[in-house]
Protein backbone atom coordinates (compact mmCIF):
# COMPACT_ATOMS: atom_id res chain seq x y z
CA UNK A 1 0.00 0.00 0.00
CA UNK A 2 1.15 3.29 -1.21
CA UNK A 3 1.89 6.14 1.81
CA UNK A 4 -0.51 9.41 1.97
CA UNK A 5 1.83 11.66 0.45
CA UNK A 6 2.19 9.38 -2.75
CA UNK A 7 1.06 9.87 -6.44
CA UNK A 8 -1.93 7.59 -7.53
CA UNK A 9 -2.89 6.44 -11.09
CA UNK A 10 -6.23 7.16 -12.68
CA UNK A 11 -6.59 3.20 -11.21
CA UNK A 12 -5.93 4.05 -7.79
CA UNK A 13 -7.65 6.96 -7.61
CA UNK A 14 -10.47 5.89 -9.09
CA UNK A 15 -11.00 3.11 -7.15
CA UNK A 16 -9.97 5.50 -3.67
CA UNK A 17 -12.58 7.72 -4.67
CA UNK A 18 -15.27 5.09 -5.58
CA UNK A 19 -15.73 6.21 -9.11
CA UNK A 20 -15.14 4.81 -12.56
CA UNK A 21 -11.86 6.14 -14.46
CA UNK A 22 -13.81 7.53 -16.99
CA UNK A 23 -15.58 9.68 -14.33
CA UNK A 24 -12.14 11.70 -13.62
CA UNK A 25 -11.03 11.50 -16.71
CA UNK A 26 -14.69 13.66 -17.83
CA UNK A 27 -14.49 15.55 -14.69
CA UNK A 28 -10.91 16.47 -15.97
CA UNK A 29 -13.06 17.64 -19.26
CA UNK A 30 -15.41 20.11 -16.76
CA UNK A 31 -13.61 21.02 -14.11
CA UNK A 32 -10.30 23.20 -15.22
CA UNK A 33 -8.98 22.66 -11.51
CA UNK A 34 -8.60 19.17 -12.17
CA UNK A 35 -4.81 18.70 -13.34
CA UNK A 36 -3.53 15.60 -12.63
CA UNK A 37 0.11 15.46 -13.65
CA UNK A 38 0.81 13.62 -17.08
CA UNK A 39 3.93 11.67 -18.00
CA UNK A 40 5.12 10.24 -20.95
CA UNK A 41 2.14 8.68 -23.00
CA UNK A 42 -0.63 10.59 -21.22
CA UNK A 43 -0.78 8.54 -17.99
CA UNK A 44 -2.11 10.89 -15.23
CA UNK A 45 -0.93 10.90 -11.92
CA UNK A 46 -2.36 12.34 -9.01
CA UNK A 47 -1.11 14.48 -6.24
CA UNK A 48 -1.85 14.13 -2.75
CA UNK A 49 -3.83 17.56 -2.83
CA UNK A 50 -6.24 16.35 -6.00
CA UNK A 51 -7.34 13.52 -4.44
CA UNK A 52 -8.92 15.72 -1.68
CA UNK A 53 -10.21 18.12 -4.12
CA UNK A 54 -11.29 15.17 -6.20
CA UNK A 55 -13.15 13.60 -3.37
CA UNK A 56 -14.70 17.40 -2.98
CA UNK A 57 -16.51 17.03 -5.76
CA UNK A 58 -17.48 13.94 -5.67
CA UNK A 59 -19.20 14.65 -2.47
CA UNK A 60 -21.04 17.70 -3.88
CA UNK A 61 -21.88 16.23 -7.02
CA UNK A 62 -23.09 12.53 -5.17
CA UNK A 63 -23.89 13.58 -1.87
CA UNK A 64 -25.13 17.21 -1.83
CA UNK A 65 -26.89 17.43 -4.89
CA UNK A 66 -24.75 20.14 -7.16
CA UNK A 67 -24.71 19.40 -10.45
CA UNK A 68 -21.40 20.62 -13.11
CA UNK A 69 -23.44 23.90 -13.00
CA UNK A 70 -23.08 24.37 -9.59
CA UNK A 71 -19.53 22.83 -8.30
CA UNK A 72 -18.49 25.39 -11.86
CA UNK A 73 -20.10 28.27 -9.71
CA UNK A 74 -18.82 27.52 -6.07
CA UNK A 75 -15.33 27.13 -7.60
CA UNK A 76 -15.30 29.96 -9.58
CA UNK A 77 -17.11 32.04 -6.28
CA UNK A 78 -15.26 30.70 -3.34
CA UNK A 79 -12.61 29.08 -5.09
CA UNK A 80 -10.43 25.40 -4.30
CA UNK A 81 -10.28 26.08 -0.68
CA UNK A 82 -14.33 24.99 -0.47
CA UNK A 83 -13.58 22.06 -2.92
CA UNK A 84 -11.17 20.71 -0.27
CA UNK A 85 -13.17 21.93 2.54
CA UNK A 86 -16.05 19.54 0.82
CA UNK A 87 -12.82 16.77 0.29
CA UNK A 88 -12.19 16.92 3.99
CA UNK A 89 -16.15 16.47 5.19
CA UNK A 90 -15.99 19.91 6.49
CA UNK A 91 -19.33 22.43 6.32
CA UNK A 92 -17.50 25.09 3.72
CA UNK A 93 -18.26 28.70 4.02
CA UNK A 94 -21.68 30.13 3.44
CA UNK A 95 -22.84 31.36 0.18
CA UNK A 96 -22.60 35.00 0.22
CA UNK A 97 -26.05 35.61 -1.36
CA UNK A 98 -28.53 33.83 1.24
CA UNK A 99 -31.36 33.61 -1.35
CA UNK A 100 -28.77 31.05 -3.53
CA UNK A 101 -29.21 27.53 -3.16
CA UNK A 102 -27.11 24.86 -4.60
CA UNK A 103 -28.26 23.58 -8.28
CA UNK A 104 -29.92 20.32 -7.86
CA UNK A 105 -30.72 17.37 -10.75
CA UNK A 106 -34.19 16.55 -11.16
CA UNK A 107 -35.12 13.14 -9.34
CA UNK A 108 -31.64 12.73 -7.66
CA UNK A 109 -32.50 14.66 -4.15
CA UNK A 110 -32.22 12.23 -1.18
CA UNK A 111 -33.99 13.10 1.79
CA UNK A 112 -31.09 14.70 3.14
CA UNK A 113 -30.58 16.68 0.30
CA UNK A 114 -34.48 17.85 0.36
CA UNK A 115 -33.96 19.19 3.76
CA UNK A 116 -31.43 21.47 2.81
CA UNK A 117 -33.70 23.06 0.06
CA UNK A 118 -36.52 23.26 2.02
CA UNK A 119 -34.12 24.72 5.33
CA UNK A 120 -33.11 27.75 2.64
CA UNK A 121 -37.02 28.29 0.92
CA UNK A 122 -38.82 31.33 2.91
CA UNK A 123 -42.72 31.22 3.26
CA UNK A 124 -42.82 33.60 0.20
CA UNK A 125 -40.23 31.43 -1.86
CA UNK A 126 -42.43 28.36 -1.18
CA UNK A 127 -45.46 30.26 -1.79
CA UNK A 128 -44.16 30.79 -5.12
CA UNK A 129 -43.12 27.72 -6.15
CA UNK A 130 -45.96 25.87 -5.08
CA UNK A 131 -47.96 28.09 -7.67
CA UNK A 132 -45.57 27.38 -10.61
CA UNK A 133 -45.73 23.54 -9.46
CA UNK A 134 -49.83 23.96 -9.60
CA UNK A 135 -49.08 26.22 -13.03
CA UNK A 136 -47.21 23.37 -14.43
CA UNK A 137 -49.83 20.64 -13.59
CA UNK A 138 -52.40 22.23 -15.16
CA UNK A 139 -50.36 22.37 -17.93
CA UNK A 140 -49.78 18.67 -18.01
CA UNK A 141 -53.34 17.85 -17.54
CA UNK A 142 -54.46 19.90 -20.67
CA UNK A 143 -51.34 18.50 -22.93
CA UNK A 144 -52.50 14.95 -21.90
CA UNK A 145 -56.05 15.70 -22.52
CA UNK A 146 -55.22 17.37 -25.99
CA UNK A 147 -52.70 14.08 -26.45
CA UNK A 148 -55.48 11.81 -26.07
CA UNK A 149 -57.99 13.51 -28.29
CA UNK A 150 -55.74 12.68 -31.07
Amino acid sequence: MKGPEAFRTISEAADELGVPQHVLRFWETKFSFIRPMKRAGGRRFYRPQDLVVLKGVRSLLHEDGYTIKGVQRLHREQGVKRLLAAGRGEAGPEVADSHETPDFDEGVLDHGAEAALEAHLDSSSEHRLREALSALEAAKARLTRALAGH
